[in-house]
């Protein structure tokens, strides 16, 4: 079955030769032609195609609310932005009302059939110009947000807490960066002291929110692996209680298949 496509664009020639290039196409359609957003709306309502390309910048309604009021009605149409603007505002505009793709229409030729199949198929399609926007938009979000903690932290002292929530004991670490053992418990109460936290468990949730370590596996029932098993017994000994009376989990680590693993096992997984 063809991808049914509808054609949002207030440009009759930009309409005229999108329609050209994807009626060469197989297995894509157009099935109708919005010379505004009013028009997009009402032919999406009525057509209720897969697809539909549409103009940021048009008059009377501009892409965005068109968007926005298709979306809000028909949320399995799947909306591709084409746009002569990088700005992020825009991008960030289609993109917020439910956008699935966006294009410039400088490079709308050469990707626009790729960019309808995978919308289609359920992903996202950025352009190259435009992803750059996207993420170093990103990144500059990332950056007023994240926590300035990390920052306090020397790059010996973020090696020991990677390290400590990797499960490596004092002795382990000590060896590992060739350092005495009271070394590695001084630079453990520097972490805390500095960060204001006061458990193994605070320090990796912690580590884990600022990347510093990853959570590699997920495990909620018991009678996963002998390893995973004696690393739930351990958690008593640990003193890995984490949690309200609602919500109690525990961090564990294990090693399975040869991997050093960090699992998160809920309450009802964990032997009485």
């Amino acid at each position: 079955m063809s991808l049914r496509v509808v054609l949002a664009d207030d440009h009759q020639i930009m309409r005229d030769g999108l329609r050209a290039l994807l009626e060469q196409q197989s297995g894509i359609e157009v099935v109708a032609e919005a010379e505004d957003g009013h028009a997009a709306v009402a032919l999406t309502r009525k057509l209720q195609p897969d697809v539909v390309v549409m103009d940021v910048a048009m008059h009377d309604l501009n892409g965005i609310e068109a968007t926005r009021q298709i979306k809000a009605e028909m949320p399995d149409v799947k909306i591709i932005a084409l746009s002569m603007h990088a700005d992020k505002r825009f991008v960030a505009g289609m993109f917020r009302v439910g956008a699935s793709g966006y294009l410039l229409k400088k490079g709308a030729f050469h990707e626009l059939v790729q960019a309808i199949r995978d919308v289609a198929a359920g992903q996202v399609y950025l352009s190259s110009k435009i992803a750059n926007v996207v993420v170093e938009d990103y990144v500059h979000r990332l950056l007023r947000e994240s926590s300035p903690d990390v920052d306090v932290l020397t790059s010996r002292e973020r090696e020991v807490l990677q390290l400590l929530v990797e499960g490596k004991t004092a002795e382990q670490i000590a060896a590992h960066l060739q350092v005495s053992v009271n070394t590695v418990g001084s630079h453990r109460r520097h972490i805390m002291k500095k960060l204001d936290l006061h458990s193994l468990p605070e320090l990796t949730k912690y580590a884990l929110r600022e990347g510093l370590a990853l959570a590699l596996g997920h495990a909620t029932s018991p009678g996963l692996s002998e390893d995973l098993e004696r690393a739930r017994r351990m958690v008593k000994t640990w003193d890995l209680h984490m949690g309200d009376q609602e919500h109690v989990e525990y961090w564990v680590y294990a090693n399975t298949n040869g991997h050093r693993e960090l699992f998160i096992i809920s309450e009802e997984g964990v032997p009485g």
